[in-house]
């Protein structure tokens, strides 16, 4: 896609800002070395390794990170927190500098976790380096808590998960006192991201065998701060993180693009709400099903991730696409179906699901590849 086009696709296109995962870089070294894009990379990363400096009280220098080509680990939590933030910053400095093409005319932003943070201050509701503050004052519990938690994939084949028989059985082994087990993302109807303490997800995978329909649990190796889930509550993640954001400026602007919240599944920030979703942002769970149906119900036919190597929302929307073309082939052709979609008043008679059915039609941008590739 060429810049011009992507210009004049941007009332319809969404931005999707990407969170913390165990690989930080991304392309960030090749953007950082590029002789038109370097300068502002690098303003980015210094102003961002300042205030993680002020913050933590350890030095912090992600310039010399990237060159070097060193990810962030766990141990450098707060580094990795600096590092997304800043490339994502950078990103769309870049995409308004060297090209012209402003955020603010999009559609809407969206953010899978961290990703969330960046998305509602690029839309002008608190400054970068403001709103950074937050996560990495808690950056060191939240470590601390991840090296006790394992993080698991529940999925179902075929069939809708049970959600309510799966809240009601972390309920129950939390009642037993010996860990803490909560939803951190819904993916999806019939997958879900699971955090727990200790043998929780292992006495849920026996539990699970009570449900009438079969599911299957995989459990991941690498460490991931339990954001998102009840287990934050023991370090009084959500407190703080209130407190934190009582003196922070700005927070009075409804943000330009509107967020798209993964907290609430809707663009819910106004002038006065940002707060009060960012403090929820700590504990509830990744509605991500439904803000790619919000998505999908919308006219948005451009979704450009941000960041360095997004992953998580990439592989969903892929998948839906992949989905919905294999459910539709041979019965009845895909343009068919999308202009029945697309057509308002047909679209107002049909089951509202119907929105799904678009997904093929949406292009997906990796903003770091695509600048690479200009």
């Amino acid at each position: 896609m060429k810049p011009n086009e992507l210009q004049a696709r941007l009332e319809s296109t969404a931005f999707a800002f990407r969170g913390y995962n165990i690989t930080n870089l991304g392309r960030s070294p090749e953007l950082l070395a590029h002789q038109a894009y370097g300068p502002i990379v690098r303003e980015c990363l210094e102003s961002a390794s300042s205030v993680c400096a002020k913050v933590t009280g350890k030095p912090a220098d992600l310039v010399s990170r990237v060159e070097r080509r060193e990810e962030p680990s766990l141990d450098a939590y707060s580094e990795a927190i600096a590092l997304v933030m800043a490339m994502e910053q950078a990103q769309i400095r870049i995409l308004g500098e060297q090209f012209g093409i402003e955020l603010k005319h999009a559609q809407f932003t969206m953010g899978y976790s961290l990703g969330e943070i960046t998305a509602v201050a690029m839309s002008g509701v608190l400054e970068l380096s403001d709103a950074m503050r937050v996560p990495l004052a808690l950056a060191e519990d939240c470590a601390e808590l991840a090296h006790e938690v394992t993080l698991g994939v529940a999925f179902s084949r075929g069939k809708l998960l049970p959600m309510d028989a799966i809240r009601k059985l972390c309920l129950e082994i939390n009642q037993a006192a010996q860990g803490v087990i909560g939803i951190s993302a819904i993916l999806s109807p019939n997958s879900i991201l699971l955090m727990g303490q200790g043998d929780t997800l292992d006495r849920f995978r026996i539990a699970m065998r009570r449900f009438p329909d079969r599911m299957t649990l995989r459990k991941n190796d690498h460490k991931f701060p339990p954001l998102h889930t009840p287990i934050v509550w023991q370090r009084n993640i959500c407190d703080r993180a209130a407190v934190l954001m009582q003196t922070l400026r700005g927070g009075l602007t409804a943000p330009s693009p509107k967020v798209l919240s993964l907290v609430t599944g809707k663009c819910s920030y106004t002038d006065v709400n940002a707060r009060q979703i960012l403090q929820d942002w700590t504990d509830h769970p990744q509605l991500l099903w439904e803000v790619v149906y919000e998505v999908l119900r919308s006219d948005v036919d451009t979704v450009v991730h941000v960041g360095p190597e997004p992953n998580i929302m990439p592989a969903t929307f892929t998948r839906l696409k992949d989905n919905v073309e294999t459910e539709t082939k041979g019965k009845i052709g895909m343009r068919a179906l999308t202009a029945v979609v697309d057509h308002p008043w047909i679209k107002r008679l049909l089951p509202e699901r119907t929105a799904l059915l678009r997904a093929p039609l949406i292009t997906q941008l990796i903003l770091e590849d695509w600048l690479l590739a200009q």
